[in-house]
């Protein structure tokens, strides 16, 4: 009887072991974490933000991609901001960021600004987090408390944010693999796509979607080819709302443009293409309260994603280079 119990005591202790091993980098996330250490940390990073969507309104849906492109790679790290080393090729020049990542400049501003009020205490991983969730609020999007505590990489991969962002001309099997891979469902896979509300797309990312597909309202794929010439070269950069409805709004138009055969991305129109996503879409564009505590939701979840905690990593005083 004794024995049993031993073994029984000893296999418990093992389980739970491997319980707080498996499950301590998201325990100790905290939306209270700089509470004590930077009490100034979220009215800090608001002002600056706010200041730059005051000034470019585009740049709130920058800051919240950043959020998104630097989670899918390798956990939400920081690891997007490090530029090139000698020692390692970063992610700002992997294919879905050259030439359309941006909000950098603003991300720096936020840094300095927090190194101001308390030096050497709040991650770079944990300001986009921050970042991404001002911008949504600031341009009419919900509210949440953000989960910190996360630590910055001290390396970064170009090669890994080529394989780990979806691309525009990704297939609904595709994203729904890509994100069910990083924990997240097809529920959050519709309604993080949800953040198209707001920004805008280049030319090349969208051109043969509406020159090529059949699935797409004919006039809206007009208008849009008079800024997209068919040409690859001519116009890569030229820009178009995600949402033609109310682009610096984040709301639920996004869904009723696809139900209207109006996605701008072929990713986009995919998630309502007669597949399983389109009963999420049709459920969003007439709720708009579910999306929006469906976005909170999958939003924690990717915040969630193989953070750095503890020992792991640094608290980087540049957002640009480690330490």
């Amino acid at each position: 009887m004794a024995s049993s119990f031993s073994k029984f005591s000893q296999t418990l202790l093992l389980l739970v072991v491997f319980w707080g091993i498996s499950s301590s980098s998201n325990a100790q996330l905290s939306t209270h974490y700089y509470s004590k250490s930077c009490p100034n940390l979220f009215s800090t990073v608001k002002f600056t933000v706010h200041s730059a969507i005051v000034k470019e309104a585009r740049m709130g849906a920058s800051l919240l991609r950043l959020f998104f492109h630097d989670c899918f790679v390798n956990g939400c790290d920081g690891s997007l901001l490090l530029d090139d080393t000698s020692s390692f090729t970063g992610e700002k020049n992997a294919v879905p960021n050259r030439n359309s990542a941006r909000g950098f400049d603003v991300i720096d501003d936020i840094k300095s600004a927090v190194e101001n009020v308390c030096p050497g205490v709040v991650s770079c991983a944990d300001i986009l987090a921050i970042a991404a969730r001002d911008s949504v609020k600031i341009l009419g999007g919900p509210n949440w408390d953000v989960k910190l505590g996360r630590r910055d990489a001290r390396s970064a991969s170009q090669a890994a944010a080529n394989n780990g962002i979806p691309a525009p001309t990704s297939n609904l099997n595709r994203l729904i693999s890509r994100f069910n891979a990083l924990g997240l469902s097809t529920r959050d896979l519709v309604a993080l796509s949800g953040a198209h509300t707001i920004g805008q797309a280049r030319c090349t990312s969208f051109r043969a979607r509406i020159y090529n597909e059949s699935n797409i309202d004919l006039s809206f794929a007009k208008t849009k080819r008079s800024n997209c010439p068919r040409s690859s070269g001519s116009g890569d950069n030229n820009l178009s709302p995600l949402d033609i409805q109310t682009p610096t709004y984040f709301d639920n138009k996004y869904f009723n443009n696809l139900i209207g055969k109006r996605g701008m991305l072929h990713s986009d129109q995919e998630l309502f293409n007669g597949g399983s996503t389109d009963s999420i879409v049709r459920a969003y564009s007439k709720n708009p309260s579910s999306f929006s505590s469906d976005f909170v939701t999958a939003m924690i979840k990717m915040g969630d994603i193989s953070p750095l905690t503890g020992s792991k990593g640094e608290i980087r005083k540049n957002c640009r280079r480690v330490n």
